[in-house]
């Protein structure tokens, strides 16, 4: 294992998401010394300063849980989430900066790391169907595969959102007697606390009515209960991000390989009912695609990033880190119950 060649022993790594921000420092063998968590970190949505807000105070927490200096850290490895196109690469550059870390660094979408943390070679395929959905792709030599990120205004379907808004053009084609009759319009009209067909129509048209992402547990649980329309959207979603992953595979030209196939998101979660369709696909066109679940924090895959910055091996490095991730966890959480 090539090791930094100066006193600087630690590598930081930073997953921003919609959600929460993270921040995971481990030693150059990969032994966990810190942690911090933020809130938002999307700067799509909390803009440049909320951006850097977030990651300055997961770091802090991270390297002060670690006793940990700034001048100690070796290299840097973050997955930004709203980060896809070079233009807003300077605006990642000056926020990566304001950290006050000199090191080198690396910073991709956050996809990509899930895509690190979960493949056990490193590379493959990463796909992430949460709110919206998003697919990531690396090969042995370190080639980029993608889609653009950008939902359906691309036509890219996949996650919650998409599944809500093909759910709302079901519901006003069953108004219009266009499509067939189904127990999403009933659901929708409950959400939104309106007293007929009419009301909910009218409110979607002038978009006074909004419809979350979170309305994709209606329509899974609609089609528990045997609702036609919300299985069609269910397996229409599903073979539709089996395809945006189908073309990332041919950007890699993975077909003939055996390759991981890194499923990160809540839509996965959902089980066979979106997965068999969605195994389906993918099997049709790259039959050595191996599904696997992400199981462990995506900053972990921010980790290994910085660990490639400074020469390490991933192979070397990733068994350890996620070990001591746990342990780490399982220490700290007895540490909290005991307090």
């Amino acid at each position: 294992m090539k090791l930094p060649q100066d006193s600087r022993k630690f590598l930081l790594g930073i997953d921003t998401g919609t959600s929460k921000t993270h921040a995971l420092v481990s030693t150059c063998t990969g032994t966990v010394v810190g942690f911090g968590e933020a809130g938002c970190g999307n700067y799509e949505v909390v803009g440049l300063d909320g951006f850097k807000d977030a990651i300055r105070e997961a770091t802090h927490q991270a390297l002060t849980m670690g006793g940990i200096k700034k001048n100690e850290i070796a290299g840097m490895g973050l997955g930004i989430s709203g980060y896809d196109w070079p233009s807003e690469e300077l605006l990642m550059i000056e926020a990566i900066q304001a950290l006050g870390i000199e090191c080198d660094y690396r910073f991709e979408n956050d996809v990509t790391i899930g895509l690190i943390a979960g493949s056990s070679a490193g590379w493959g395929v990463a796909v992430d169907a949460g709110t919206g959905n998003n697919v990531r792709g690396r090969d042995p030599v370190g080639r980029i595969g993608r889609i653009t990120g950008n939902s359906v205004y691309c036509g890219e379907i996949g996650g919650g959102g998409e599944m809500v808004w093909l759910a709302q053009i079901a519901v006003t084609q069953a108004w219009t007697l266009r499509g067939p009759k189904t127990l999403l319009t009933q659901a929708f009209m409950d959400f939104a606390e309106v007293e007929s067909e009419f009301d909910l129509i009218e409110g979607l048209a002038t978009e006074q009515i909004q419809l979350p992402p979170m309305l994709a547990e209606e329509i899974f649980r609609l089609a528990a209960l045997g609702d036609r329309v919300a299985r069609e959207i269910i397996t229409t979603s599903a073979r539709e991000l089996a395809i945006n992953v189908n073309a990332v595979i041919q950007q890699l030209q993975l077909q003939q390989h055996n390759f991981d196939l890194v499923l990160i998101g809540s839509i996965f979660k959902a089980g066979e009912t979106y997965l068999d369709p969605f195994r389906q696909t993918v099997h049709a066109f790259a039959p050595g695609a191996n599904l696997v679940l992400l199981s462990v924090p995506p900053v972990v895959g921010a980790v290994l990033l910085a660990a490639e910055v400074v020469g390490i091996l991933l192979h070397e490095l990733r068994g350890a880190v996620i070990d001591s991730l746990q342990q780490f966890e399982g220490h700290h959480q007895n540490d909290t119950e005991n307090s």
